[in-house]
């Protein structure tokens, strides 16, 4: 599956070469963590889901003053990084069902890699706040707290726990997606700033 046409340095240039605000970029590697442990623990590539993660929002710094735009011009920045079709449809899906963006609104995601992505991505804004309110401490964060705060509706109230919830069409829990979240993300502390 992996076949993938750039490498994770070039990825991280595209990204870099558009001047993103760094928490976009913290939420970009973070999403690649939590997509790499994620594969890993279903016995998917995760070089492959991992890049998926890194580039899901690749047109945000351009888009995120018109979020309505926001998607539209991922695919032609993939064509141009010689990404194939299914990848860059992978990418979208994690818009789709936003009555923000109205090419996506309409659309349901239906695939295991699909559902994936769009709940990874979204946990990383949960984990991150609660890390943040824990003196930005990750290495003992534990999943029982987690999910505490997932429980919590005003905690990060921006975060979409029901496509956090799709995790489970996609064969995993809940608590084993927030255990992946939290080895994913360990992993990179450093590169985030985290402890």
């Amino acid at each position: 599956m992996s076949n993938l046409p750039i490498t994770r340095a070039q990825a991280i240039g595209i990204l870099k070469s558009q001047n993103p605000e760094e928490f976009d970029l913290i939420h970009y590697l973070m999403s690649e963590a939590v997509m790499r442990e994620v594969a890993l623990k279903l016995g998917e590539d995760p070089d492959y889901y991992g890049m998926l993660g890194l580039l899901h929002d690749v047109d945000w710094t351009l888009t995120k003053n018109d979020v309505s735009s926001h998607l539209t011009k991922a695919p032609e920045i993939l064509r141009g990084a010689d990404f194939n079709e299914e990848f860059i449809e992978n990418v979208l899906s994690h818009g789709y069902g936003f009555p923000e963006l109205p090419e996506l609104k309409n659309k349901v995601r239906n695939k295991k890699i699909e559902w994936v992505l769009a709940s990874s991505e979204t946990l990383t804004g949960l984990v991150y706040a609660y890390a943040l309110m824990r003196e930005k401490k990750i290495t003992d964060m534990e999943v029982k707290g987690l999910k505490k705060k997932f429980r919590d509706k005003t905690f990060a109230a921006g975060c979409r726990r029901e496509i956090i919830a799709e995790i489970e069409k996609a064969g995993l829990t809940l608590d084993e997606l927030f255990l992946c979240s939290i080895e994913g993300i360990k992993k990179i502390k450093d590169e985030i700033g985290l402890a």
